[in-house]
């Protein structure tokens, strides 16, 4: 569910999409320092969309910078993931109501739709695995971006992306290093079936598409709340689970 940032190149956000995920899977080690030069030798770019990447990375949260150690990966704690969730909630939900608000257009409502049959597609087959399920999870950043889109509002985009601090991209409890540290092995298993998270999900995009259809925007808000919000349920209660 990421957009570019303003005013970044194509170069820069290939980058940048890069780093950031390599951050939040835990490639790149909390306290490591990102150096510029090092950064592009190994991506094969020049320093400058490292530096601007940097930049934005430092915006979002996920690095910090100091005259002294320059750019480095900010530790996430638990509590800053479920905070992270719950703003997303707030934000996503606003999202919502105001792309209900402003209107649709067919195209981009088809669009959002046909989004929808894809993933209940995936879910309907019954089969599971890590790439079944990034093939879902990719689904489910267009739908999230689709409304986000829709939306038209710049500030509400610039402040979601500084909640994107772990993996979009499939199981948190799995591929996020803060959140699958607190999690029991057995609940980071990759399932052979759609978890059933997985099928809440899908059920959830297809109860806020109804509502976007019917111009309910209260209850698109409502719904797309309570969606963004399962997700932390769901990792608070496997997270101290032992």
């Amino acid at each position: 569910m990421t957009d570019h940032p303003p005013h970044t190149e194509p170069a820069t956000h290939t980058v940048l999409t890069r780093l950031r995920e390599r951050i939040v899977t835990g490639e790149i080690l909390p306290d490591a320092r990102l150096r510029a030069e090092g950064l592009a030798a190994e991506m094969n770019v020049s320093r400058t969309p490292i530096r601007s990447a940097l930049a934005v990375l430092s915006a979002e949260g996920l690095v910090s910078y100091s005259v002294n150690r320059g750019y480095t990966v900010r530790a996430m704690s638990l509590g800053d993931i479920f905070d992270s969730i719950e703003a997303r909630a707030a934000l996503e939900s606003l999202a919502a109501r105001a792309s209900v608000d402003l209107g649709w257009a067919p195209e981009a409502l088809d669009h959002l739709a046909a989004l929808t049959r894809a993933g209940r597609a995936i879910v309907d087959k019954g089969q599971w695995s890590e790439a079944i399920e990034h093939a879902w999870y990719t689904i489910n950043r267009q739908f999230h971006a689709q409304i986000l889109h829709a939306a038209q509002n710049t500030v509400l985009r610039n402040a979601l992306r500084m909640t994107l601090v772990y993996p979009l991209f499939g199981d948190a409890a799995r591929l996020c290093p803060t959140v699958s540290a607190c999690v029991p092995p057995r609940l980071r298993q990759v399932p052979a079936t759609p978890p059933d998270h997985i099928r809440q999900s899908q059920d959830d995009h297809e109860k806020i598409l109804a509502a976007i259809q019917a111009e309910d925007s209260v209850e698109a808000g409502r719904l797309m709340s309570d969606h963004v919000l399962a997700t932390r349920t769901r990792l608070h209660a496997i997270a101290i689970r032992r």
